[in-house]
């Protein structure tokens, strides 16, 4: 047989002369120059404005390369909000259909019975969700012995089916906190909204500091600190970034930060506000993913307007939890079976329950399993 002889010389010659791939000595951008990974609590607000003002196809890289150093960026939490006692808040908190200070279609009721709570856990757990959460429209527990003490039965309860559990009930004292830690709470959501500067246009029944009170009674506790906040209330960008600035130099990160976009409700003040677009939002969960690069970025209230592909690109640029269900306390969600299709198409597994969040990530490690002549052992 014969073969060809083939001079490679020229094509090797012509490839060590190929540009090499374009690098930047310097950075891009302040998000590039930021998205190292470290857990920081001493941002300055100039920081994390260039952050957010960068460059939004950079941003949104640098927040996803982040995003991959402390979470898997296939998996997302799937989580339920129960709203246990509706409406006849004496907040008056501008962008809420529950206060009493508004007219809107809310109907106040009493807490929710027990078998209606448990019910709807159970439920919640077999459609994916590996964390529930409970919200009532209360200023705070106070006077409210007898409800606290069935809210803390639920906690009990839902925690031992083995999910995370969560609540926002409003202002909480040190000792109710306390209680409701040694009742099994995973997590309290008590957010911030929006800046302190911004805050007084919102609400005015109760202070910034009352909010920072509660959520360090919280981390005293022991218990996960949820905390994030609104956009969509009419603020300017400093207002965002001064709310991120607030959470991102708390003594510790919450370990989960819920970003929402406003659903205007008719009768509420903020009726006539304009809708969130999607860039507002990836820009938020990215620059948030960056300054706080260990927390669980919630993409919260506001999704349901939002596409499969807009949702995709919120994925892409950190947030890594979604709530599941009909509606979130008072206002629509996305439909079950679409979430599930989205989750189809991009490949996301649901992530599972945490429970060595707050003082108990602390623990030792529980030891794991191990067979031994066909059975199933526990060592320790």
């Amino acid at each position: 047989a014969l073969f060809a002889t083939v001079d490679t010389t020229n094509d090797i010659a012509q490839a060590k002369q190929a540009p090499a791939p374009l690098r930047s000595a310097e950075p891009r951008s302040a998000a590039e120059r930021h998205a190292t990974g470290v857990v920081r609590t001493d941002w300055t607000k100039e920081e994390i404005q260039e952050i957010y003002d960068s460059p939004l196809m950079d941003l949104l890289y640098q927040a996803a390369t982040v995003h991959r150093q402390y979470h898997n960026p296939l998996e997302v939490q799937q989580c339920t909000l129960l709203s246990i006692k509706t409406g006849g808040c004496q907040e008056d908190c501008s962008y809420c259909p529950q206060s009493s200070k508004y007219k809107t279609n809310v109907k106040a009721g009493k807490l929710l019975q027990e078998d209606v709570v448990i019910q709807a856990a159970l439920k919640a757990k077999e459609a994916g969700s590996s964390r529930f959460c409970m919200g009532a429209a209360w200023r705070d527990m106070n006077g409210r012995k007898t409800n606290f003490k069935t809210i803390l039965g639920y906690v009990r309860e839902i925690r031992g089916m083995g999910m995370e559990v969560c609540c926002t009930l409003g202002m909480l004292t040190a000792e109710q906190a306390q209680q409701l830690k040694e009742a099994g709470l995973t997590a309290y959501n008590h957010n911030v909204d929006t800046s302190r500067e911004y805050y007084p246009k919102i609400i005015t029944t109760r202070s910034y500091d009352e909010r920072l009170q509660t959520i360090a009674n919280v981390r005293d506790a022991g218990i996960s600190v949820c905390s994030g906040g609104i956009i969509g209330l009419g603020e300017k960008a400093e207002d965002r970034v001064g709310m991120l600035w607030t959470l991102a130099t708390l003594p510790e990160h919450p370990e989960s930060v819920p970003v929402n976009a406003l659903l205007a409700v008719e009768g509420t003040p903020l009726e006539q506000q304009k809708p969130v677009q999607i860039w507002e939002m990836v820009r938020m969960i990215s620059t948030a993913r960056i300054v706080m690069p260990k927390s669980m970025v919630r993409l919260s209230a506001g999704r349901v307007r939002f596409s499969q592909p807009e949702q995709a690109l919120c994925f892409m640029a950190g947030a890594n939890s979604i709530f599941t269900g009909d509606k979130l306390l008072t206002t629509p969600n996305n439909a079950y079976t679409d979430d599930q299709a989205m989750f189809d198409i991009l490949g996301l597994t649901p992530k599972q329950a945490n429970h060595r969040q707050g003082s108990d990530k602390y623990l030792p490690e529980e030891p794991a399993p191990v067979v031994s002549g066909g059975k199933l052992v526990i060592e320790g």
